[in-house]
């Protein structure tokens, strides 16, 4: 995003020791789950305020898209209308859009794991569900490339990811500009009780920008999941 302490979960005392090859457990099913999600139609709705200095909405930008598919099964994201930019200060740039499609709503799966080291933060009960604690972190700043840096909750039964919480990295800065991210949240709850996709993205921060900082309120929200060649659609309470 252009404009004119690292986040650790609350940890409870150990009482069972984690599998050795967690994240590798972990990387597995969110393969499966991506894979799963891949055959699923949805509504991705986006909306980004631009928060005056007393919290008010100075600037907006809002955009629907729908991903779907073609007879053929080929399958495409189409926005819902026109985005309706009303932005001030703010300006979306392509790593905005990428981290949306490729940060936000999944990221350790097995392809992807190498880029990255974990460390096991201990054990938590989120979202009434009993989860190891990851620390998630790049091993490396690839030019051109997009990480997450942050951490996860997964299910201890399954291994599936209940939340993420960090920031899409690097921020971005040059003599000329400056592209900063906002930490933020994303839950996922299960569909039909089996694989956990996101129902959404939260994120409320304020950017410090060399003009001056900027508070920013970001939500993206993942509905009517459908999937491919059925009659119904889901969408996680």
């Amino acid at each position: 995003m252009l404009c004119g302490a690292r986040l650790f979960a609350a940890q409870a005392a150990p009482e069972d020791d984690p599998p050795p090859n967690l994240a590798k457990l972990v990387a597995h099913r969110e393969t499966e789950t991506e894979a799963e999600r891949n055959e699923y139609m949805y509504r991705q709705t986006f909306t980004l305020d631009e928060l005056d200095d007393h919290g008010g909405i100075r600037g907006q930008y809002k955009e629907v898209r729908d991903v779907i598919f073609s007879p053929a099964h080929e399958r495409s994201e189409e926005l819902v209308g026109k985005p309706d930019d009303r932005l001030k200060n703010l300006r979306l740039t392509e790593e905005d859009f990428h981290d949306i499609r490729d940060i936000q709503p999944l990221v350790l799966t097995e392809g992807r794991l190498w880029n990255y080291e974990t460390k096991f933060r201990g054990e938590e009960n989120m979202d009434n569900v009993d989860c190891w604690v990851l620390e998630v972190r790049p091993r490396q700043i690839l030019e051109g490339q997009r990480f997450f840096d942050g951490i996860v909750w997964v299910e201890k039964k399954g291994y599936n990811i209940v939340r993420m919480q960090g920031r899409a990295v690097p921020q971005m800065r040059s003599m000329k500009s400056e592209n900063l991210f906002p930490r933020f949240t994303t839950v996922r709850k299960p569909v039909d009780g089996t694989h956990w996709f996101p129902l959404y993205t939260y994120a409320d921060d304020t950017l410090q920008f060399r003009t001056g900082p900027q508070r920013e309120r970001l939500r993206i929200s993942y509905t009517n999941y459908k999937r491919f060649g059925a009659t119904s659609t889901f969408t996680p309470k």
